[in-house]
């Protein structure tokens, strides 16, 4: 009887039957070819269904007839992984890859040619009628062995220019109308999935360097991307990043390619950092590594670990961006899955022991264990796990009253290192944490309210969090440590003070407890120390009127003009975001004169041409309000001028001669 499911005609006759199962969607340069190749497999149905009668047969012969029919297996096989590759792979690497793929067709045809020509039809008992279809198939491959079908030229050399950045700029938006409609790169969900089978390809290999491939071909397709979206309005930006003009409708936005997933293009929701350094959007490096990769997908080296560790610091920027802009901050989808604790019996027995040493009345063992319990905290993950689990957190919490500071800060650092795995910020938050937290802020040794600091800047990164926080006395307290702090306590304090200030019912708090006076200080210090923090959390603070008012009082503008002229990027973004909000409003005027006089046309025509994309937008901005401030000043120059030359009094064009008194006439002697 015919062998099992391995044998070279079941594998030949499941190759076929796969091919006709439909599903075959190519939406790719390479259609008409791979719409060709699929039609002749299926076209072989007939053949495959009598090859799996043949199979019921008897079994003599069975081991020439395996011989003879491995090829076509093989061929057949080697076909349906080309059609997949038409079907799942990324369209724009494909099209670059030319070449390549052409060489693929050509070998797979012939093998399935050559295959076809060896076929033992005397030995497979089948009919006259499938030999004579399976021949025509031959012949058909035969042909099509003899002339390569190259796909459309302008299609290539389009994506080769955008790749190459060669193109004409004024030929950009053709060049993108044309490869948007050729590659079906139309809706989100194209978009999205392009992105996704882009990564997957260069990760198996592309005979390039795979860093700089992959970083090219996202370019440009996030410019592609960024066209279609700009050309279908009503397909919009993604989901909460929609901007109204003054007219309320929808515009599109420019999303700083910083806060793009480099998989997905869209803003980012949860990043997460990777094993290499790189940062991702959690969701689709999640099903990166679901799906069995062990690279990094930008720069295809192998992690040594799969822990995703959240970006908070980016997270802040990408929030603080979107308020900026009048976008909601996007939601994250979901909290990501626990992970599985991985202490073992001994490690969680060791663990119970010191929860008791807290609960103890003598004050060096409750120090010892904090001490412990701070130490185990810090060292991976899943001890942190093990430590709240385990009840450490209401422990830990009545000993951030303690009278012994040392039993206090270690307590509290304890805690920082536990808020660190997201599922624990819920607990401290929810134990009611925050007020004995900012305990230890005012009242803890250096390093204590060091570390209290540090936590509620842990704890601040969600953002129902930053009301809780806020509400509780936390702010002024932090402003103190900012203002007389060690160094690293005023970079702990300036960190949670510019993460809660993202609220915006805790700017006027930050603003009542003098938080500008003393940032404008940090602003205008020689040695430059914490610039970046300080120019960052005033760009947040002059949203906010009180904050634009208290900024305008402290004569800002010089510092301002410099920064945006000589400052480091960020910075120069900062300044440029404060002095938009100062040329607006009641004081507009002042801080406009102010600004001409201390020249700041020259810097912002420089960073609207060479700035980043947020600096270009601040930069414009700011010269169309300077631009038609110095018209109404020449306009109202102008209209003092006419309106002095009116109010000289005229003298008479012609003196009458009867207006001459009598006693002025004179005659001669």
């Amino acid at each position: 009887m015919a062998g099992d499911g391995g044998t070279a005609a079941e594998r030949a006759a499941a190759a076929v039957e796969a091919a006709a199962a439909g599903g075959w969607e190519f939406r790719n340069a390479y259609r008409r070819q791979l719409l060709a190749l699929s039609r002749r497999i299926r076209l072989l149905g007939p053949f495959a269904e009598e090859l799996r009668e043949a199979l019921r047969g008897p079994a003599d012969g069975e081991k020439e007839r395996e011989r003879a029919l491995a090829p076509l297996a093989d061929a057949l096989e080697r076909a349906l992984d080309l059609l997949r590759l038409g079907r799942d792979g990324s369209r724009i690497f494909l099209v670059l890859e030319r070449d390549n793929v052409m060489k693929k067709f050509q070998a797979v045809i012939a093998q399935l040619e050559q295959a076809l020509c060896d076929v033992p039809y005397d030995k497979l008992d089948i009919s006259d009628e499938v030999r004579e279809q399976v021949e025509l198939v031959h012949a058909q491959l035969r042909r099509a062995k003899e002339r390569a079908d190259m796909p459309d030229d302008e299609f290539y050399n389009d994506v080769l220019s955008l790749y190459n950045k060669s193109y004409d700029p004024s030929a950009e938006s053709d060049i993108l109308e044309r490869l948007s409609e050729k590659l079906h790169l139309i809706t989100i969900t194209d978009l999205t999935q392009e992105s996704l089978a882009l990564h997957e390809m260069v990760a198996s290999g592309g005979g390039q360097d795979p860093g700089e491939h992959i970083e090219k071909m996202s370019m440009l397709l996030k410019k592609i991307k960024d066209f279609v979206q700009t050309q279908n309005p009503e397909m919009g930006p993604p989901i909460g990043t929609k901007l109204m003009d003054s007219n309320g409708e929808p515009r599109p936005v420019n999303i700083p390619d910083e806060f793009r997933c480099p998989i997905s293009l869209e803003l980012m929701k949860d990043p997460v950092i990777v094993a290499t350094g790189q940062t991702y959007e959690r969701l689709c490096i999640e099903k990166w590594l679901a799906s069995g990769h062990h690279t990094c997908p930008n720069t295809q080296q192998r992690m040594t670990n799969t822990t995703l560790t959240p970006n908070y610091v980016l997270r802040s920027l990408i929030a603080q961006w979107c308020e900026a802009n009048g976008i909601e901050p996007p939601k994250r989808s979901s909290q990501p899955n626990k992970p599985t604790s991985a202490c073992s019996s001994s490690e969680r027995a060791n663990i119970d022991a010191l929860l008791s040493q807290l609960c103890s009345y003598d004050p060096e063992e409750q120090r010892s264990a904090a001490a412990e319990l701070r130490l185990l905290a810090k060292r991976n993950a899943n001890n942190r796990i093990c430590i709240a689990e385990a009840g450490a957190i209401p422990l830990l919490l009545s000993l951030l009253s303690s009278s012994d500071l040392r039993t206090q800060e270690h307590a509290v650092t304890a805690l920082l290192n536990l808020s660190i795995h997201e599922d624990n910020k819920a607990s401290i938050i929810s134990s009611g944490a925050v007020p004995s937290i900012v305990h230890v802020l005012k009242n803890g040794s250096m390093e204590a309210r060091e570390n209290a600091a540090a936590t509620l800047f842990s704890l601040s990164v969600i953002d129902e969090y930053k009301v809780t926080i806020g509400g509780t006395g936390a702010i002024p307290a932090l402003v103190v440590l900012l203002s007389e702090g060690s160094q690293r306590g005023k970079k702990d304090a300036a960190a949670a003070l510019f993460n809660l200030c993202i609220y915006q019912g805790n700017k006027g708090r930050a603003i009542r407890a003098g938080l500008v006076p003393l940032i404008m200080g940090l602003v205008t210090n020689p040695t430059g120390a914490l610039m970046d923090e300080a120019m960052a959390i005033l760009s947040i603070l002059s949203s906010h009127p009180e904050g634009k008012a208290a900024i305008g009082a402290a004569e800002p503008v010089p510092v301002l003009v410099e920064m945006i002229g000589s400052g480091s990027p960020r910075n120069r973004d900062n300044a440029a975001a404060v002095m938009l909000h100062l040329c607006s409003g009641e004081q507009q005027l002042v801080h406009l004169t102010r600004a001409q006089e201390c020249g700041i046309m020259v810097p912002l025509r420089e960073l609207a041409l060479n700035g980043t994309e947020r600096g270009k937008r601040k930069a414009v901005l700011l010269l169309e309000r300077m631009s038609r401030f110095l018209v109404q000043q020449q306009e109202e120059k102008e209209a003092q001028l006419l309106a002095c030359a009116q109010a000289i009094p005229r003298l008479p064009e012609q003196v009458q001669e009867t207006e001459i008194p009598e006693q002025l006439e004179s005659h001669s002697p």
